[in-house]
């Protein structure tokens, strides 16, 4: 039976390109701001053109955490037209550098001045749909509202604005529609289908792009994974904040080309490419959300290795990415992506099993040791914290990077070991336990640095 409630993301708004270090503080805010800039740019003109002020609410993870993950920097991009997957990052990470950095916001021939004045940090428990939310509103010389837009950052660098419809929505239908993963594996059973040939079946239904064109965006998405693993392993020095943390990925990598003839070299290959890109993503550099920002270095370090060390074919490559897409979109449908939500089992949890998946459809696995790794990639994850000291995306989620990819590869071996029929848990099922467990656990330990790692030293 077809799901009542498909899933319709596509994989390109699963993997997007933006700078670090936060997809739910830096990529979704900026759109959240680009998108009230248009918004202003449409106004009845009387309205406009009554515009003195313009003011950036800012609550829950938001307001917590929001400094140390540049979410003002994001927003006053936004403001200025800016967009993630075109930013500069340089740029990005140059404003609001100074006390008293002012910026014009233009629209509509009306030009409003936006500086740290703007941004209000409101803290407490609230009554949103979402923690991560931010009001922006257009306001007159008495102060009044002219205009207003309240956003969700849920995950991801997804956004949503209240009274419209979710970021993404389409209402064209997959080829295939499914919510579940037993759903997904009837019809692969009924249609004598591949995990790929679904896959790229639905994103042909979802977004009009023919097969060829959806292939070559993949390998465009694999080519910026692959540069930020690169500039990572060159880059040296101190990462942005007050943590002063020394960049470890370059000193890494250099250990494993030395010990390249030992057996497990592979690892500390691994450990130096994921710990490389999550350090671009501290440094407020270009990375793929895969799925989260903070989780950015799971998938292009596992990647990396899939290429240059078992030189798996471009096409594997591809196929590894549509498995691991189909993994992220059932937890984002079932659970959510969000560390505001989730703790880090949302980000690097996800990202682990996505990566199990990824590893071993690319090997050749069956759809049933594909659920399987999946599925203890999600296991041991759950409860996992989301506690970065200092509101900055670099401890614990750097190194968190590299172990979840060492789980994931773990994942895979297991999975690929023995018979899927042994496995007492379905996916299904332990996207349900993710559920309940994001929702027990305290908001201290979910993206607030309110508790936990975030508590134990202090800042110098």
């Amino acid at each position: 039976m077809p799901s009542k409630n498909a899933i319709t993301t596509s994989l390109f708004d699963l993997f997007k390109v933006g700078p670090g270090p936060s997809s739910s503080h830096t990529i979704g805010p900026m759109k959240a701001a680009y998108l009230f800039l248009q918004q202003l740019s449409h106004l009845p003109a009387e309205q406009a053109q009554r515009g003195k002020t313009i003011q950036i609410n800012l609550y829950g993870s938001l307001s917590a955490t929001g400094k140390g993950h540049g979410t003002d920097r994001a927003i006053v991009g936004g403001l200025l037209g800016w967009q993630p997957h075109t930013c500069d990052p340089k740029q990005l990470s140059g404003l609001m550098k100074k006390k008293g950095d002012a910026y014009e916001i233009h629209f509509q021939g009306v030009k409003v001045t936006v500086s740290e004045n703007s941004i209000l940090y409101h803290k407490g428990k609230t009554s949103f749909p979402h923690p991560n939310t931010m009001i922006l509103r257009l306001l007159d010389e008495a102060g009044e509202t002219l205009y207003e837009g309240e956003f969700y950052s849920v995950g991801g660098g997804f956004i949503q604005q209240k009274g419209f419809e979710p970021e993404g929505t389409t209402h064209r239908l997959p080829a295939y529609p499914y919510s579940t993963m037993e759903e997904l594996q009837e019809h692969l059973r009924n249609n004598k289908l591949t995990l790929s040939q679904l896959m790229i079946e639905n994103e042909k239904a979802l977004t009009g792009l023919s097969e060829k064109e959806i292939l070559r965006k993949i390998d465009q998405i694999l080519d910026f994974m692959h540069k930020a693993v690169k500039r990572g392993v060159r880059a040296k020095g101190i990462l942005p904040g007050n943590i002063r943390l020394q960049r470890k990925a370059p000193l890494l990598y250099e250990r494993a080309k030395q010990h390249a003839s030992t057996t497990d070299s592979f690892l500390i290959f691994l450990n130096a490419y994921c710990l490389a890109a999550s350090e671009e993503n501290a440094a407020g550099n270009i990375v793929v959300t895969a799925p989260t920002s903070g989780a950015s270095g799971v998938f292009p370090g596992l990647t990396y290795l899939m290429k240059y060390h078992f030189h798996y074919s471009p096409q594997k490559m591809r196929d590894g990415m549509l498995a691991g897409g189909a993994i992220g979109f059932l937890v984002k449908h079932n659970a959510s992506i969000s560390g505001a939500e989730m703790g880090c089992m949302g980000e690097i949890g996800t990202a682990s099993a996505m990566g199990a998946a990824m590893l071993i459809y690319a090997a050749g696995g069956t759809i049933e040791q594909v659920e399987a790794a999946a599925e203890i990639g999600i296991e041991h994850h759950l409860g996992m914290t989301c506690d970065p000291i200092g509101g900055y995306v670099q401890i614990p989620c750097i190194e968190r990077n590299a172990m979840g990819a060492a789980k994931a590869y773990n994942a895979y071996l297991l999975a690929i070991t023995i018979d899927p029929g042994m496995q007492k848990i379905s996916f299904d099922s332990v996207i349900k336990v993710m559920r309940a467990t994001g929702r027990d656990m305290s908001k201290k330990y979910k993206e607030t640095s309110e508790a936990g790692l975030a508590l134990s030293v202090t800042e110098c």
